[in-house]
């Protein structure tokens, strides 16, 4: 473990570094993120990241982070649960809330509790009203690699009845170009949630058939713009997303999640400089975030995310790597 740098209030951030067949990712406490992944025989990194802790507090927050206690967007910042309503921080444009709120699980200096050459684990603690949610949440995220695959395990409970949603918000691109965009996706859904302007699903469930949603089979991810909750088809741990880059190196994805969040970065501002030294700008990277879905709360026809207090919280996803 090794000091990557400090925050503005003087608290340490460490990094570890775990891997195993030809695999090796970088970790640090700061949103127990995910900031470096290198495959055997493969040049380039595969995910975007930085080697500055400073660019993980502007450009790139979320990047590799395990974002919660809500991943994704909550309309007007609020939701009832029993006759109760709860009035979240509003952290996106004063209307909705983000990944959490402004001091989401994703800006915060989670604990390791434990590593090894192969896994880490880190653990964080909300007490109860953090951002507006309601009971004390305890959380881990725990990275393993074993056999080329990186396995993410996020964990938690609550003292109170509360919608829990932890994602990865990890950026990829398999193939260091520009633009990731060329990247091709396949992804194991049927219908997808459509938003409004200010990105909130309508409530609908639309089937992608015969629209830029449908990646039913594998094609370039183009030009039309996402960011979008895909229904994912099936249950329980099963592969659900291919990506692969130009170069041949591809991706499967498995998770336990019932939505896929595709992102294709279209707001990074250019400028900002890399792992290797390389810039990125807008679409420089792919996120695709396993969660419930978004808003789920205030809508009656979506998987309901509301978790019993003292219920069992998991969400694992594993991400497969091969180089053709």
């Amino acid at each position: 473990m090794t000091t990557f740098g400090t925050l503005p209030g003087g608290e340490a951030v460490r990094t570890v570094t775990i891997a195993g067949d030809g695999l090796r990712a970088d970790l640090m406490t700061f949103g127990a993120s995910l900031i470096d992944l290198r495959l055997d025989g493969v040049p380039h990194p595969l995910v975007l990241g930085s080697p500055r802790l400073q660019d993980y507090l502007g450009p790139l927050r979320y990047f590799g982070a395990t974002v919660g206690r809500y991943a994704n967007r909550i309309a007007g910042g609020c939701f009832s649960i029993d006759g109760t309503t709860w009035q979240l921080d509003r952290n996106e444009a004063g209307r909705t809330t983000l990944h959490g709120g402004s001091r989401g699980m994703g800006g915060a200096n989670w604990h390791l509790t434990e590593a090894r050459a192969d896994m880490a684990r880190f653990a964080l603690t909300q007490p109860d009203g953090h951002m507006g949610f309601p009971g004390a949440l305890e959380a881990s995220c725990t990275y393993r690699i074993a056999n080329a695959v990186l396995e993410i395990t996020m964990e938690a409970t609550c003292t109170a009845a509360c919608p829990i949603s932890l994602a990865n918000h990890a950026y990829f691109n398999l193939d260091g170009s520009a633009d990731a965009r060329d990247h091709t996706l396949k992804i194991a859904a049927q219908r997808y949630t459509p938003v409004d302007a200010q990105q909130i699903p309508t409530g609908d469930l639309i089937p992608v058939a015969g629209t830029p949603f449908d990646f039913r089979a594998e094609r370039p991810i183009g030009t039309a713009g996402y960011d979008h909750n895909f229904c994912l088809d099936g249950s329980g741990l099963r592969p659900v997303a291919t990506l692969r880059g130009r170069n041949g190196v591809f991706m499967q994805l498995e998770t336990d999640a019932p939505g896929l969040q595709v992102y294709d970065l279209a707001h990074l501002s250019a400028g900002t400089q890399g792992h290797t030294g390389m810039t990125y700008g807008p679409h420089a990277g792919i996120a695709m975030e396993t969660q419930e879905w978004p808003d789920a709360m205030n809508q009656p026809a979506f998987p309901d995310p509301v978790k019993p207090a003292g219920a069992a919280y998991c969400n694992t996803t594993r991400l497969s790597f091969f180089a053709e």
